[in-house]
């Protein structure tokens, strides 16, 4: 409980009323007497009031910081809980982003594969479908391996598959060297031939002179070898199967 303070005037006008003589005291009446304890009794409840007042004010104000720690604390609940939210949409946002981006690739890959290339094979340059690349490719490397009748198949197919290709003659080349080796010199000698009529000044065409010859002989045919490697040196005097085809002709005498 709060202790009371009185006020110094009251409180001396008391204590001088308890020590004064009684004759003295007679002066005070009694309704003096009355009036001051009334006057100090209300101030004492004044003061109590007072105090009570502050009490409750204290409570409310603890009440209300305790409110407003509490909104504290769950406003920094909710901003973690929204950071968090934040990060993982970043995350998934970074997530789509490259999604997207190897869709883009794949997407782009795929158009690559049926858009032209630009290719040199035997001193030209043309355009051809990737499709078309890869199918001369596994021909020719079918070729290289030995694999004449198998690489004879694929340069025959290629043929009726691409037609007009600007491998063509190149392909003719080949598809004569592969039938060569199977020993199809017949055959071998219609695609040279054929090499030979459609582009004469083609970087193979003095080779493939020089294996229409060597067909010629493997058939026996030495006359007529001996006029193609003739022909030969006179069309092609400056190349190395004009070289070779003097030293048959040579030969052949």
């Amino acid at each position: 409980m709060t202790s009371l303070r009185l006020a110094p005037s009251l409180l001396a006008a008391l204590l001088a009323c308890a020590y004064l003589p009684q004759g003295h005291a007679a002066l005070f009446e009694d309704d003096e007497a009355r009036r001051a304890i009334l006057e100090l009794r209300q101030r004492v409840d004044v003061l109590n009031q007072s105090s009570q007042r502050s009490a409750e004010d204290s409570a409310q104000l603890r009440r209300a910081l305790i409110d407003l720690q509490s909104q504290i604390e769950g406003l920094r609940a909710e901003v973690a809980t929204l950071r968090g939210q934040n990060e993982q949409l970043v995350r998934e946002a970074a997530e789509l982003q490259r999604r997207h981006k190897d869709m883009a690739q794949g997407v782009d890959e795929r158009l690559r594969q049926f858009e032209p290339v630009k290719v040199a094979v035997d001193g030209q340059e043309f355009q051809a479908d990737p499709a078309e690349k890869r199918d001369f490719e596994a021909a020719l490397a079918r070729f290289r391996e030995g694999k004449f009748a198998e690489a004879q198949t694929l340069f025959a197919s290629f043929l009726k598959q691409y037609a007009g290709s600007g491998y063509q003659h190149s392909v003719r080349f080949w598809l004569g060297n592969a039938q060569y080796a199977t020993r199809d010199y017949k055959e071998a000698i219609q695609n040279f031939r054929a090499l030979l009529a459609a582009a004469p000044q083609h970087a193979r065409a003095p080779e493939a002179a020089l294996s229409i010859a060597n067909c010629q002989i493997e058939l026996k045919e030495t006359r007529g070898a001996r006029k193609t490697l003739e022909d030969l040196v006179r069309t092609y005097p400056q190349s190395e199967a004009a070289v070779a085809a003097k030293e048959r002709l040579s030969r052949l005498k």
